[in-house]
């Protein structure tokens, strides 16, 4: 091979840090859907913020893009017997129900065959709740689950595999997901059924994640749960997603139109299987054996990363002054495993070369996810460059290319990091 045979190679798909086998459908897909983490949108409707941003179609078809496989539409009563979604009480603009449900039976398998789960927070009146259901069969028609499957454990939730369906939470229409509210986990356990889901808001969760982990685990090895960004998050900023799907919450909602870490750790979740929106949760959260995120964990066999960050190509240029460019290097899993490290800072902004070298011990790799991040250093705070998120089980060993994506997730081709990896 020549050395432009050799270079070509080195900056292309064949020579990339994520394993190129999951870039197809490859986990089981016959288990019980409350055994998968589910790529899940907060208010999919908005594309800006929460009191005056704007509705629009568009974000249905951008999050499904995306492998998006559980939606929100928020029904209102509107004029002409024809119910409306926007966030209510607020000054978002109206979009209707009906065109929202066609945009979504014309892209809800474009990218992905598995099923799609409306949320509808639904705030109308009888009449109009009627004509939300006569939307939903005219348009939806035969892709509507609206009878439960044949399985064989009555039980159980059915697989993704099951059949090819959008699964509806309206009136009679509700199948899988009927929304029933949280108690604890001691009442969901004697009261609640397989087919009942709960939602509540990450202040909640995170309250019983770090207080509750090992019996919120167990509750989501028979249950689904959603969590949801809380409300006085207007700018339609996003938590950290890391943390409810260590405990195994499948709907893990987040705002799908704004750019950053947490979307990046989604983005790099779900990229995995195929990007078909369902992941199938490690072993480690379907055990019988009781599993805390938040303990020290002494019993797990840690796996020892080395990891060379050797240099980039091709960088984008920064939004401000440039000055020095480094790569943060995060680990995001459960606490005992999550970190941050950088390379040094250096000045060479469009193809820099550091060699740093750096090593990770971590105990449970299954459930984390790897971050490069390139920042500009401007004085005493440092700014977005470009970024790639994969999952730890979708890393590939040797010497590697990290094709670098922007804040919105989209490719930034030919910029590009080469590392060395080794587990």
């Amino acid at each position: 091979m020549t050395f432009e045979g050799f270079f070509r190679y080195m900056e292309s798909k064949d020579c990339s840090v994520f394993d190129l086998t999951h870039c197809a459908v490859y986990q089981d897909m016959d288990q019980p859907l409350n055994n998968y983490f589910i790529s899940s949108s907060h208010n999919t409707y908005l594309t800006g913020d929460q009191l005056v941003g704007k509705s629009d179609l568009d974000a249905y078809v951008s999050a499904l893009r995306k492998g998006c496989r559980c939606l929100e539409i928020d029904c209102w009563d509107g004029s002409d017997q024809e119910p409306i979604v926007y966030h209510g009480y607020t000054l978002t603009s109206k979009i209707l129900f009906k065109d929202v449900i066609t945009t979504i039976e014309k892209h809800a398998f474009e990218v992905s065959a598995y099923p799609v789960v409306l949320s509808l927070e639904n705030h109308c009146c009888q009449e109009q709740q009627e004509v939300m259901a006569q939307h939903l069969t005219s348009i939806l028609g035969d892709k509507l689950l609206t009878a439960g499957l044949d399985q064989m454990t009555a039980e159980e939730l059915p697989s993704p595999n099951k059949k090819v369906k959008v699964a509806q939470r309206l009136s009679d229409l509700v199948v899988y997901t009927r929304s029933v509210k949280f108690v604890s986990f001691s009442h969901s356990k004697e009261n609640q059924s397989y087919f009942e889901n709960t939602s509540m808001a990450e202040k909640k969760a995170h309250k019983l994640a770090k207080n509750s982990g090992a019996d919120f685990v167990k509750h989501n090895q028979r249950f689904i749960s959603r969590i949801y960004p809380r409300g006085a998050r207007i700018i339609s900023s996003n938590y950290n997603p890391q943390e409810f799907w260590n405990v195994g919450a499948q709907l893990v909602a987040l705002n799908f139109q704004s750019g950053g870490t947490p979307m990046d750790l989604n983005d790099g979740r779900f990229q995995d299987n195929g990007g078909c929106g369902y992941t199938l949760k490690p072993a480690i959260l379907m055990s019988s054996r009781a599993f805390d995120p938040g303990c020290s964990h002494s019993s797990l066999k840690p796996i020892y990363l080395h990891l060379k960050v050797i240099g980039g190509a091709n960088l984008p240029a920064p939004k401000t002054k440039a000055q020095e460019v480094f790569v943060r290097v995060e680990i995001c899993g459960i606490p005992a495993d999550s970190i941050k490290t950088s390379t040094k800072s250096i000045k060479n902004l469009l193809n820099p070369h550091w060699d740093a070298e750096m090593n990770f011990t971590i105990k449970a790799p299954e459930l984390c996810l790897l971050r490069f991040c390139v920042r500009n250093q401007t004085g005493l705070t440092s700014e977005f460059v470009a970024q790639y998120t994969l999952p730890f089980t979708s890393l590939k060993k040797g010497y590697r290319w990290v094709p670098l994506r922007n804040r919105e997730g989209c490719s930034l081709d030919p910029a590009s990091l080469y590392v060395h990896v080794w587990y």
